[in-house]
């Protein structure tokens, strides 16, 4: 057994409460004097949204950003009263729940803007007045008012301002992230936006526009507000072999497991279902207790790495509901030692976005998925 197998879990993600601050902080410096929403959402990219949310308050997060209102209430229900932002509504969205509870609503239609003032006027912080960011279209054709309405709805906005029931708080759009044309085509309708908000009357005390990957490499993007998303996570958002060193971040998950099982095979045999690999030579293989249950994406079979033993080693044959296989050669390895799928990369291991790549996907979806039964163990300051 390795000096790390007494520490490590049968199988658990390691989250530093601490490279959280640091990514924040390392994010707000470099972005200042905009400020920054950390984006919480989807239980903070899998990592926990409560004790990340109150880790990137802590290394300078003004705001927090979430897709829809129950993550607000949960953010609320856990005591925690700084701005939130919601901007993900269906049909039946608990308006009155949020306004009384001080949730910032993203508005995407002049319906949701007539819904909300219809919901406005109870009590609660604001004194029942609704807190709206209206949402501009300006080419990612997802969420947000379509060009051709917006002048209607910046128009109605601002009478439901002067009536009392909203508060336009802010203005804000979303970038496609195809190519830097393609942003700066987004940037100028927002600024197109903005303009016919201004003529309509409104004053937003804040204009957001750029996630990390435009916070970072389009300043002009900033505005007042950038929403970081992955890059509080420590996961570069370009996909273009820029690393989190690179941008001075930290990865803050390290998936890791002990070795359930280990067995030494000859040449020939093969390994899990429809024997996709065969071992060349006499191997020693070691089993890993985590599986597509857990988040571990299948498409990775045959292709992503783990550090094992001292260094990174393939998993050979299908990745299963709960387990997968990985060729460990001539090392020495033992049931209990540490396995570590990903994390820091400076650590030799491999990171989220090796095994985006193994999967054909994006590291946003490694430490998003990764599932419930996987225990999160917090570390550095709480």
């Amino acid at each position: 057994m390795n000096e790390h197998a007494a520490n490590a879990s049968f199988r658990e993600a390691v989250v530093d409460l601490d490279a959280v601050r640091a990514n924040v902080a390392t994010l707000a410096a470099q972005v200042a004097p905009a400020e920054i929403m950390a984006v919480v959402k989807a239980n903070a990219y899998g990592h926990g949204a409560v004790p990340v949310a109150h880790a990137a308050l802590d290394g300078g997060a003004t705001w927090l950003g979430v897709a829809d209102l129950d993550e607000a209430f949960e953010l609320r229900a856990a005591g925690i009263t700084a701005p939130v932002l919601a901007w993900l509504h269906g049909p039946d969205a608990s308006f009155a729940e949020a306004i009384a509870g001080d949730v910032d609503l993203g508005v995407s239609s002049i319906d949701q803007l007539r819904r909300i003032s219809d919901a406005a006027g109870g009590h609660g912080p604001s004194g029942g007045r609704a807190s709206v960011h209206l949402k501009i279209d300006t080419g990612l054709s997802r969420n947000g008012v379509p060009p051709e309405e917006w002048v209607e709805a910046v128009a109605f906005a601002a009478i439901l301002e002067a009536q009392g029931r909203i508060r336009v708080r802010g203005v804000f759009s979303h970038l496609a992230n195809t190519d830097d044309a393609a942003d700066r085509a987004q940037l100028a309708a927002f600024d197109d936006a903005l303009a016919a908000a201004s003529a309509a009357g409104l004053d937003p005390e804040l204009r957001h526009l750029a996630s990390t990957a435009a916070a970072l490499r389009m300043p002009a993007s900033r505005f007042d507000l950038v929403r970081a998303g992955i890059g509080t996570y420590g996961i570069p958002p370009y996909g273009d072999g820029t690393t989190s060193a690179d941008l001075g971040l930290r990865p803050v998950m390290t998936l890791r497991a002990c070795v359930a099982a280990v067995r030494r095979v000859e040449a020939g045999v093969g390994v899990s279902y429809s024997h996709t690999w065969r071992a060349e030579c006499p191997t020693t293989l070691a089993l890993v207790p985590l599986g597509y249950a857990d988040g571990i994406p299948r498409q990775a079979s045959g292709r992503a790495e783990v550090l094992l033993a001292g260094r990174r080693r393939p998993i050979v044959g299908r990745i299963a509901m709960d387990q997968f296989v990985v060729d460990a050669g001539d090392a020495e390895v033992a049931v209990g030692d540490e396995v570590v799928l990903f994390g820091d990369p400076q650590t030799g291991a491999p990171s989220a976005d090796d095994w985006a790549d193994a999967a054909d996907t994006i590291g946003y979806e490694i430490v998003t998925r990764i599932g419930h039964r996987v225990p999160r163990t917090y570390t550095g300051r709480a």
